[in-house]
C-alpha cells in the first residue's frame, strides 16, 4: 500500500476570514419586547392613519429574484447556453413579488424596533433569548408583528408586486455560494446566545464572473427601476414613520434595501423613492366615490413635510436608536465597501 501524506488544510482567503465576512449582526435591545393586542380590521379608525405609498425602486447593484428554473438561453432570447431565470410579471417585464419585498422590509423593521423573531429553526431554539421567540398568541404581539402580521393575524399593510418599467433584462453571473455556517464561526454567538439579526452589507458593486463555478442569471441591471404600491390602514403615527425610515427616507440614516439572491456577493441593493402618498382626508367620502380627490394626494413640499413629521415621531416613540445605528452601518448607501473576493 502506497503511503499518502496527509492533506494540508486549505488556508482561508481574506474574504473568508472572520474579519472579512460580508455581513454583520444587529444586536437585540436589552429590554423585553412590549407585547400588545393588535388593532383589528373591523373599521377604519379616524385616529389612525390609512392610505397608499407609491414607490419607485432603483437597482444599484444587479438584482436577481429567482424562479428556481434553469432554461436554455434561446428560450428567453439570449445566446447564453443555460440561464437561471428571474420572475416576470405583466407584459413579460421583470417583477419582484410582493412577498419578497415584505420579507426584506419586515426584517429591517424588526431590527430597529423592540420586536421578536418571526420564525426560527428548532436546531438553535435553545440559543435564542426566550423573549425573542416568535409570537404565538395573536392577543400579544410585538411591534413588527402588529404591523406585518403573525400566526392567525393578517397585519395592517399590504404589498403589491413591483414591476420593471422597461421590457428588457440583462444577464449576469452568480458564483456558487456557501450555505450559512453558524456552527463554524464564533461571530454568530455571544455567551452561548445568538449575536442578533444578520444582515449583508451594501457594497459599491457586485461580483460578476471571475469564478469557474456558478451559473448565468437573468437579472435587472444597474439603474433599472421598478414601480410598486404599499397600502396601509389603522397605523399609528410612529408605525408609519418607522416604515418610512426602513424605506430609506431618513436623511440621517440613508439605508438601502437588499432584495433577492446573491446578497453575500453584493447583489440586490435597491434604493427607494416615495413618489407620492395618498391619504384620504374624509374616509366616508373616499370609499363612496370612484375617483381619488386631488386633496388626498401628497406630493412635493407637502410630501417632504409629511415624511419628516412621522419620521420624527417614530424616533421618539418606537425606534431603538442603538439598533438603528448598527443597522445603518451595514445597509448604508452609497457605500465604498467592496464585495468579498473569491468564492463565498
Amino acid at each position: 500500500m502506497t503511503y499518502q501524506p496527509p492533506k494540508k488544510p486549505i488556508p482561508k482567503s481574506a474574504s473568508q476570514s472572520e474579519n472579512a465576512k460580508p455581513y454583520n449582526f444587529v444586536s437585540f435591545p436589552k429590554d423585553r419586547p412590549n407585547l400588545q393586542r393588535p388593532y383589528g380590521h373591523h373599521k377604519y379608525d379616524q385616529n389612525r392613519l390609512h392610505g397608499t405609498l407609491y414607490l419607485t425602486l432603483k437597482v444599484q447593484t444587479p438584482l436577481h429574484v429567482s424562479t428556481g428554473a434553469v432554461v436554455l438561453g434561446s428560450d428567453i432570447g439570449t445566446k447564453i447556453s443555460l440561464i437561471k431565470t428571474m420572475v416576470q410579471g405583466v407584459d413579460n417585464k421583470l417583477s419582484i413579488q410582493g412577498s419578497s419585498l415584505k420579507g426584506c422590509i419586515r426584517s429591517v423593521y424588526e431590527a430597529i424596533t423592540n420586536s421578536t423573531l418571526p420564525v426560527i429553526t428548532s436546531r438553535y431554539k435553545d440559543k435564542i433569548p426566550p423573549e425573542r421567540l416568535p409570537c404565538k398568541n395573536k392577543e400579544k404581539l410585538c411591534p413588527a408583528s402588529r404591523v406585518f402580521g403573525a400566526l392567525d393575524w393578517q397585519g395592517l399593510i399590504e404589498f403589491n408586486d413591483a414591476n420593471c418599467e422597461i421590457v428588457n433584462f440583462s444577464t449576469g453571473f452568480m458564483p456558487s455560494l456557501y450555505r450559512p455556517r453558524p456552527d463554524q464561526t464564533k461571530a454568530y454567538f455571544i455567551n452561548g446566545k445568538v449575536a442578533g439579526r444578520k444582515f449583508y452589507f451594501n457594497t459599491s458593486k457586485a461580483i460578476d464572473k471571475g469564478q469557474k463555478e456558478g451559473i448565468s442569471v437573468q437579472q435587472a441591471g444597474r439603474e433599472y427601476t421598478f414601480k410598486t404600491e404599499i397600502q396601509f390602514k389603522n397605523l399609528l403615527s410612529e408605525e408609519l414613520g418607522t416604515l418610512l425610515i426602513v424605506l430609506g427616507q431618513d436623511k440621517k440614516y440613508p439605508i438601502a434595501l437588499k432584495v433577492g439572491g446573491g446578497k453575500p456577493i453584493g447583489m440586490g441593493t435597491m434604493t427607494v423613492n416615495v413618489d407620492k402618498i395618498n391619504q384620504p382626508q374624509n374616509l366616508k367620502q373616499r370609499y363612496s366615490a370612484y375617483e381619488i380627490s386631488e386633496y388626498d394626494e401628497l406630493t412635493g413640499v407637502k410630501l417632504v413635510q409629511f415624511i419628516q413629521k412621522y419620521i420624527q415621531i417614530a424616533h421618539t416613540r418606537l425606534i431603538q436608536k442603538q439598533q438603528l445605528e448598527e443597522l445603518a452601518a451595514i445597509l448604508r448607501y452609497p457605500s465604498d465597501r467592496l464585495p468579498p473576493e473569491g468564492m463565498y
